[in-house]
């Protein structure tokens, strides 16, 4: 991790704990990463092996947001930091939170993937919005792991095209079950791992802002994404 991310302090354990959160969310991310990869494949591809080994990993993930959540809370109570160590300690809790309930998405995506036997991927386009999303949150990642504002925007840009992804993938599915009620059971699942993949979108995107927060100062939530190109061009404070 670059040294100039933070204000160099006295206490150089209290500089090495701050490294350390920062590098143990990029490992939580790597396993969250692996994890929507394994359920956009075992969908796509109907592995059930796969699909299972999402499902029955999910507490890897579960556990790693506890973890970090009581270190962060300690440093909170021990250090009281300000300024900009504040902002970052805040921007990891709500990093985990966000990872683990793109954990959660994964774990659905698995599941539904269990009650496939077959899919039709005429029907079912989902594998173009599971690599898009992947590589949302890759780059949102990217972007913490460097804290770097011009791809955190670029990235939260990405989710427009990830939201028309998933519009067009539900008004298609709905014309399918229109036409062939029979289908409904199985275009639902789909359905519901394309809501999940969309989900998944909206949460890189807050990591991102979080990136915004950190390095700017500014919480750029709810905001248009002209806003937050604006407000990441800010001095830091």
């Amino acid at each position: 991790m670059e040294q100039s991310f933070f204000k160099q302090h006295i206490s150089q354990r209290f500089n090495t704990e701050l490294e350390e959160i920062h590098s143990r969310v990029l490992s939580m991310g790597g396993l969250v990463e692996q994890q929507l990869a394994d359920a956009v494949t075992a969908m796509v591809e109907t592995r059930s092996e796969l699909a299972e080994k999402v499902v029955t990993s999910d507490y890897k993930v579960n556990a790693q947001e506890v973890e970090l959540d009581e270190e962060c809370t300690e440093i909170l109570v021990r250090r009281q930091p300000t300024a900009s160590d504040l902002r970052l300690v805040l921007a990891v809790i709500k990093t985990i939170t966000d990872l683990e309930r793109i954990g959660d998405e994964a774990e659905r995506i698995g599941r539904m993937a269990l009650h496939f036997l077959e899919l039709d991927r005429q029907t079912a386009p989902i594998s173009e919005l599971g690599e898009h999303v992947r590589g949302m949150l890759h780059g949102a990642l990217d972007a913490f792991a460097r804290m770097d504002v011009e791809q955190a925007v670029r990235v939260a840009q990405q989710d427009i095209h990830a939201d028309s992804q998933y519009e067009v993938i539900v008004y298609r599915l709905m014309d399918q079950m229109m036409s062939s009620p029979e289908a409904i059971p199985r275009a639902m699942d789909v359905v519901w791992t394309a809501r999940s993949l969309e989900r998944i979108g909206d949460r890189a995107r807050n990591i991102c802002e979080y990136v915004v927060y950190f390095v700017r100062g500014k919480n750029v939530r709810h905001t248009s994404y002209e806003q937050m190109a604006e407000e990441a061009t800010g001095d830091r404070h």
